[in-house]
């Protein structure tokens, strides 16, 4: 059992019936329930920058009655060694218990992205990373330090009384397990100028923008924020498009409209930006509309590569961009038979998610191993077992519904004659603060290249989901005069036949992969170096040690090319727990 019981009290929930008047959510309070030391601060430790009634707006008292709380006795002092973890039942709930230099705190026990258990993942140097997709949340505060996701966890207090700890939490975060940072409002919105303090510019809704203008607003911004997209839905997970096709636009979404419009987020929906004068500081729109900026994010992502074939305007035939796209493409599939045209994650993942749907799913490619540049011959053979791709060419395939997955390319075209510096591939050069060369213009996301510490700060394009997320930030952090180095550890990954491929690192360019255990039965773990040293490794049914290394390079720790062996490798990581106290489940 995960739970940890006292010797002297098995277990036992009680109601305080003691609290009386008003209570602050108890997410101020420390581990041990003391006054937090980031009380008088931002949520994410920033000092507040913004006026008495703006910190009041920006972090609103959350009122609470006695019978809101509860308070268990969950297990004996004793039962946790530092740098240990254990999830426990509160009878109402279940929170994440941790021991770190000798200090219990608790917190939610489900990453808020997708539902992992935290307590498989990592714990590190006050944090805990997500055994899946690598997101940090920290200990004390609860609030989210990597990406991916947008939310972070709430906190409980944590007491020791006669050798038994005791976690007081509140029910309904309880029940919740996440919470939203606090966020400034907008001081003064008037719609009708068609001015805007920061115009964040998107073509595709995702995570970049989102960041963008959620971090401001929780660093205490207080004038006028406007997103812009060409699609007509709020920000969605697009991940999710190529890996459950009947998800609508609903289901995927990553913040409703009454949470933007809570937060005077304004999100104007099909309006697609074709145009940047960079000396008039102004986007002008399809539609013939123009807006100004006094900061202008531009995260436009990706855009698919098209193909030339006879009858483009059939209704058949989709680039999988939207929800509509792959409620589409699993319509039409249902017992008929379905072509996939190129062998990327999209078209791969696609192709898994027919297999129960279609009579037939082909795959189309003109490379003879699926992944090979990325992951490598071994891995790519082992993932192309799993289906029957087709790569002769000639043979003709009857195709009831037909999904292109050829490739994509930086949707920078609006971006010509703007002044705004691009490379020969369409990308946008930026500096570490995600500026462009023009000042008060920034870009993230799949458009961009930006200097990567991991490669001595060369420049690099990294269009991973989780990377959108950290340029948003640091975008946003740039926009207030706070730069902040971008130390994130690239993750990935992918999901096909309920199999999920994790991975971390920054691996363009490897020269040599290191597997160790089963790649025929996809239970591998795959070390890509460079030279002597380990730059990425990727995964299959071996959780969490794709996170444990991520944060073993996040330390700034070498992984050599020697201690990659099994045998080594464990005692590599347990001389890094050592050093850089990263702990975890053994794996």
């Amino acid at each position: 059992s995960q739970e940890c019981h006292s010797k002297f009290a098995p277990f036992e929930v009680k109601v305080e019936l003691t609290l009386l008047g008003k209570e602050k959510d108890p997410g101020v309070k420390s581990a041990n329930g003391k006054a937090s030391p980031f009380s008088d601060c931002r949520p994410n430790g920033a000092l507040e920058h913004c006026s008495d009634e703006d910190s009041a707006a920006a972090a609103p008292l959350r009122l609470y009655k006695p019978r809101d709380y509860l308070e268990a006795s969950v297990c004996h002092v004793k039962d946790l060694e530092n740098g240990q973890m254990r999830e426990v039942d509160l009878g109402s709930g279940r929170a994440l218990l941790i021991k770190e230099h000798g200090e219990f705190s608790a917190m939610g026990h489900k990453c808020p992205h997708y539902g992992a258990p935290l307590v498989k993942g990592i714990l590190s140097k006050g944090h805990v990373r997500c055994p899946w997709h690598g997101a940090c949340f920290n200990i004390v505060t609860g609030d989210i330090e990597e990406f991916p996701g947008l939310d972070s966890l709430p906190t409980f207090q944590v007491r020791v009384e006669k050798d038994k700890v005791i976690i007081r939490a509140n029910k309904q975060d309880l029940q919740s397990q996440k919470r939203s940072k606090a966020m400034a409002r907008c001081s003064a919105v008037n719609s009708s100028t068609g001015f805007s303090q920061v115009l964040i510019c998107l073509v595709s809704p995702g995570p970049a923008g989102l960041v963008c203008a959620e971090t401001l607003r929780q660093e205490g911004f207080t004038d006028r924020i406007v997103m812009c997209t060409m699609d007509k839905h709020p920000p969605y997970d697009r991940p999710k498009l190529s890996k459950s096709l009947e998800s609508t636009a609903e289901q995927l979404r990553l913040r409703s409209i009454d949470f933007l419009q809570a937060h005077d987020i304004e999100l104007l929906t099909e309006k697609e930006a074709v145009a940047v004068d960079v000396k008039a500081r102004a986007v002008t729109f399809q539609d013939d509309s123009r807006m100004e900026y006094r900061k202008l994010f531009i995260a436009t992502g990706s855009k698919p590569k098209l193909m030339n074939y006879k009858g483009q305007d059939v209704r058949n035939v989709f680039h999988l961009r939207t929800p509509e796209d792959a409620n589409s493409v699993a319509r039409l599939a249902n017992n008929k038979n379905a072509v996939i045209v190129g062998t990327s994650f999209v078209g791969m993942e696609v192709a898994a998610a027919l297999t129960d749907k279609a009579h037939s799913v082909s795959i189309i490619g003109i490379e003879a191993i699926p992944f090979r540049k990325a992951l490598g011959e071994k891995v790519g053979k082992a993932i192309m077992k799993l289906k029957e791709v087709v790569l002769k060419s000639g043979k003709v395939l009857r195709a009831d519904v037909c999904v292109i997955g050829t490739g994509s390319g930086p949707a920078t075209g609006f971006l010509k004659q703007s002044g705004v510096h691009m490379d020969s591939k369409g990308f946008v050069p930026v500096n570490k603060t995600m500026q462009t060369n023009v000042d008060g213009v920034f870009a993230g996301g799949d458009i961009v290249t930006f200097p990567f510490p991991g490669r001595s700060n060369k420049k690099v394009n990294i269009p991973h989901w989780q990377m959108a997320h950290v340029h948003g930030r640091a975008a946003a952090l740039g926009m207030m005069g706070r730069p902040t180095e971008i130390k994130t550890v690239p993750y990935f990954w992918s999901a096909m036949f309920g199999k999920s491929l994790r991975y971390a690192g920054y691996g363009d360019g490897f020269d040599d992969v290191i597997i160790q255990g089963d790649v025929d039965e996809l239970k591998f773990v795959a070390f890509y170096t460079r030279g002597e040293e380990v730059v990425a490794v990727a995964s299959m049914n071996f959780d969490p040690i794709v996170s444990r290394v991520a944060e073993v390079l996040r330390s700034g720790k070498m992984i050599r090319k020697r201690d990659v062996d099994l045998c080594r490798f464990e005692f590599f990581a347990f001389n890094a727990a050592l050093d850089n106290q990263v702990w975890g489940v053994p794996y």
